[in-house]
């Protein structure tokens, strides 16, 4: 079989991202199949300074990236990453069997693209195959932390996942093999109609690429175990929500998409699912909101003595509390499967530096998730309602090295959900300090 390994590009350090690629190569080439798989770097930078400097390092990385390699940029940035694999199956897909979508971030190891192939070349009937994809290592303490909780917890979620998704699977937009055929014939994304940022091209294309390669009659698949597939997380917290904003503008553009004809019911679900995910924080927030306003008296509710309602007592405050562990538990379900799976994988423990390494680790995991939680939860809200006023997300680089945020930025970014904070705590202190541990979370 043939295949592509396509590494797509946006106004990122081109010495990182090629240097990952030219390590893709020379991973194949250890294997002794490097001679099936041809390297593409495909450009959609509108930085002049930025373009230039890949093609000069381009050129200079020939021979470690093979006499097969190509690079191509495009002028015109229609479809955004979409558009851009769109444009590489346009010129190139005729000649190969499977494609490998990287982001600049990615990479994969020889072994694990040549196992991944095999399984492809053995089951016809497979068009998606994705890999499950840990955090690379990071200097960055905020993506190390999110680098621990997801290597542990991703795997847990993913296996679930894949118990009751079985062929309709997800597919996350890189490190995973696509049959090339199928892929190009019938996962064309349409064009909403409409303006950005809810109409135009679509932003989170591969949720709906892998709903219509079901469509099509072919299988999506996930790969639950680790491989060597890696990507970076966000270095700061910042960075983390201006990725999260692009993914939820990307994902409400999918209710325009949720009457496709043809889906199969668990894709149609999972569309749904994309745009009900991010629903939870404004609901939090909500939910918050509500509880402010009866504990300040502005809701005509009863009035609250000791943090509890007047006529909110017995049952219902029985089943107040309950439900108030119960979707804790949840939020914490897949941290403990994680838990349990690396305690009871040989040598799990082991990879994490001991027993109590790992248990320090979760530990700094946990609450630093639920300081995160409520962080993100405000932001996305406050882009859902910029969203229905037209407010639009660039498409731009990341940043990949930045390893802290100053005291100046975090005040310019976070002002609305410190104010928010301070006003939530001086109420509960204020009108119902016995409240304080249940409002803990938020606050």
């Amino acid at each position: 079989m043939r295949v592509a390994v396509a590494l797509c590009l946006r106004n990122e350090d081109p010495a990182r991202a090629l240097a990952r690629l030219a390590a893709v190569r020379e991973s194949l080439d250890a294997t002794g199949q490097g001679a099936a798989y041809d390297l593409f770097a495909l450009s959609d930078t509108d930085d002049p300074a930025v373009a230039a400097q890949e093609e000069q390092l381009f050129a200079q990385m020939r021979d470690r990236l093979g006499a097969s390699a190509r690079y191509r940029r495009r002028d015109d940035n229609a479809g955004w990453k979409a558009g851009n694999i769109r444009d590489f199956l346009r010129r190139w897909g005729g000649g190969y069997d499977l494609f490998l979508p990287l982001d600049s971030d990615s990479l994969m190891s020889g072994a694990a693209i040549v196992r991944m192939t095999r399984i492809m070349q053995a089951h016809p009937r497979l068009g998606i195959l994705q890999s499950l994809v840990v955090g690379a290592p990071s200097d960055s303490f905020f993506a190390r932390v999110f680098q621990f909780g997801m290597r542990h917890g991703m795997r847990s979620f993913t296996a679930g996942a894949v118990w009751w998704h079985g062929d309709a699977c997800a597919y996350w937009g890189h490190n995973a093999l696509i049959r090339t055929a199928p892929f190009k014939a019938k996962c064309r994304l349409p064009l909403l109609p409409g303006s950005p940022p809810l109409g135009g091209p679509i932003l989170s294309h591969d949720q709906i690429e892998a709903a219509l390669m079901r469509r099509a009659g072919y299988e999506c698949r996930v790969l639950p175990v680790e491989t060597a597939s890696f990507e970076e997380n966000p270095p700061t917290i910042l960075d983390f929500i201006k990725r999260d904003h692009r993914w939820c503008n990307g994902n409400m553009q999918y209710f325009g998409l949720l009457g496709l004809r043809g889906l199969v019911p668990l894709s149609r679900f999972q569309v749904f699912a994309a745009i009900a995910m991010y629903f939870g924080g404004p609901a939090w927030m909500a939910m918050t909101l509500a509880a402010a306003a009866l504990l300040l008296g502005l809701s005509g509710a009863p009035a609250m003595v000791d943090g509890v309602a007047v006529g909110f007592q017995g049952a219902d405050f029985a089943f107040a509390v309950t439900m108030f562990f119960i979707m804790f538990s949840v939020s914490l379900a897949p941290k403990i499967a994680g838990w349990i799976d690396v305690a009871l994988t040989r040598g799990g423990v082991a990879r994490y530096g001991g027993a109590g390494r790992f248990a320090a680790g979760a530990a700094v995991e946990t609450v630093f998730s639920m300081l995160m939680a409520p962080i993100a939860a405000f932001a996305v809200t406050v882009f859902q309602i910029g969203l229905l006023f037209g407010r639009r997300i660039s498409w731009s680089g990341q940043q990949r090295d930045l390893t802290r945020v100053s005291w100046a930025q975090a005040a310019r970014a976070m002002w609305p959900q410190t104010l928010m904070g301070l006003g939530l705590a001086a109420a509960v202190i204020a009108y119902a300090p016995a409240a304080a541990p249940w409002a803990a979370p938020v606050l």
